[in-house]
């Protein structure tokens, strides 16, 4: 718990949603409806409850987003998912003002735009995220994850927060 919250409140606070999980438990309904003013609070909740997201036939695929610093996995568990299931995961393509090697194509690698083409989709709000690396901008285009979403496919993105 925070430095900020006095002990007492979160005791409190952990003995209500025992007392909650144990009811949603016995009732098999969700902690939500039970006690929505005690329990999940907008400003004491430390987590939401979750449940396990079953898709209709008709709603639009969603954006996996990992996030985790240099080194921890994020890349290679992305990696990993794609690989396990190509016909339902793929990766955005990203957009870099890298200059393009003898062996990469456009749109398959990168899409490779010039510097100023990337701040203007930044400033034009068309970038999802970006960074810079080694003088030169990264990032993933709204336009990018929804082609993969047009696709019928999950589009799965790694991030390092900065």
């Amino acid at each position: 718990f925070s430095p900020l919250v006095p002990l007492s409140l979160a005791a409190g606070f952990r003995r209500s949603m025992r007392l909650c999980r144990r009811k949603s438990r016995a009732n098999k309904h969700s902690c939500y409806a039970q006690c929505p003013s005690s329990c999940y609070s907008a400003l004491t909740a430390p987590y939401e409850e979750v449940v396990r997201y079953q898709r209709h036939p008709t709603d639009r695929n969603r954006l996996i987003i990992l996030v985790g610093p240099a080194g921890v996995g994020v890349n290679e568990l992305r990696r990993r998912l794609i690989a396990s299931c190509p016909q339902q995961f793929r990766s955005a393509v990203p957009h870099t003002t890298r200059v393009q090697k003898s062996y990469e194509m456009n749109g398959r690698e990168y899409h490779y735009v010039s510097k100023e083409t990337f701040e203007n989709m930044v400033y034009t709000h068309r970038m999802l995220e970006y960074g810079e690396y080694k003088g030169y901008l990264y990032g993933t285009s709204v336009d990018a994850v929804r082609a993969v979403l047009d696709e019928g496919k999950i589009c799965v993105i790694d991030l390092e927060p900065q």
